[in-house]
């Protein structure tokens, strides 16, 4: 075998390439199943704010809310219509990214110390998501505002998912 220095660095550049390879399929994978996961979520933030937060229960809640906290009540639904979907979508994000796109790292083994820390690192998720969506109903239709922060929470929950919970095995 040749150990010169160029057949070295050629090697070594082979292997940089797969590495890329395989985090760009990784990548490609999560956001496929972050496209599912948004459907799930935009939808189950449209049934929320639509069949959950009118209520009258839920709505006599959100107005205690507002008034202890100092926070709109339209602010409040949109907290609590985006803190469900994202119970729901986190949970089938897990299975699906533990069985595809992690499946080396997580052994395609479920198991609820991997959930747990799979759904407290989507906390942060949640945090950019939520805080996208109240500022961007500002300006922007509700559903719009709710598709930009899809993609802030994408972003956020990705990183936390390579780097945090799937880390290769040793």
């Amino acid at each position: 075998m040749n150990n010169s220095p160029t057949s070295q660095s050629l090697a070594g550049r082979g292997l940089a390439a797969i590495r890329k390879q395989a985090f760009l399929l990784k990548a490609v994978s999560f956001a496929v199943i972050g496209v599912l996961n948004a459907l799930v979520d935009l939808g189950v933030f449209l049934l929320t704010l639509r069949h959950l937060i009118p209520v009258p229960g839920v709505t006599a809640a959100i107005a205690g809310l507002s008034r202890s906290t100092g926070f709109a009540d339209g602010d409040i639904a949109l907290v609590i219509a985006n803190g469900v979907a994202w119970l729901v979508a986190v949970s089938g994000s897990y299975v699906m990214n533990s069985y595809v796109t992690f499946a080396v790292e997580s052994g395609r083994k479920l198991t609820w110390r991997a959930y747990l820390t799979f759904a407290a690192s989507g906390v942060l998720g949640w945090i950019a998501n939520t805080a996208t969506v109240l500022i961007g109903s500002r300006f922007l239709p509700v559903v719009a505002a709710k598709i930009l922060a899809i993609g802030a929470g994408f972003v956020v929950n990705f990183s936390m998912s390579h780097f945090v919970v799937f880390r290769p095995r040793r």
